[in-house]
């Protein structure tokens, strides 16, 4: 084989085991993966927000009441 002949081989070998590879696969399950997860996340926020926000408001003025005496 001539050089040239070898060379298309190994190009042709690389374009295929390249359309062949799952690694696109498995980047696209991740990225969907951590999109759900960031959806879970700003849901969550959303519906537990104001709560959060109340009862942290509500703790904060327990804890003021907290204070020692100023001194003499």
């Amino acid at each position: 084989m001539t050089g040239l002949m070898v060379s298309m081989l190994a190009f042709v070998a690389g374009v295929k085991d390249k359309l062949e590879s799952e690694k696109g696969a498995t980047a696209t399950e991740y990225s969907l993966l951590v999109a759900f997860i960031a959806f879970l996340v700003i849901g969550g926020a959303t519906v537990f927000g104001t709560a959060l926000s109340d009862w942290f408001n509500d703790l904060g003025g327990v804890v003021d009441g907290w204070r020692a005496p100023a001194a003499p």
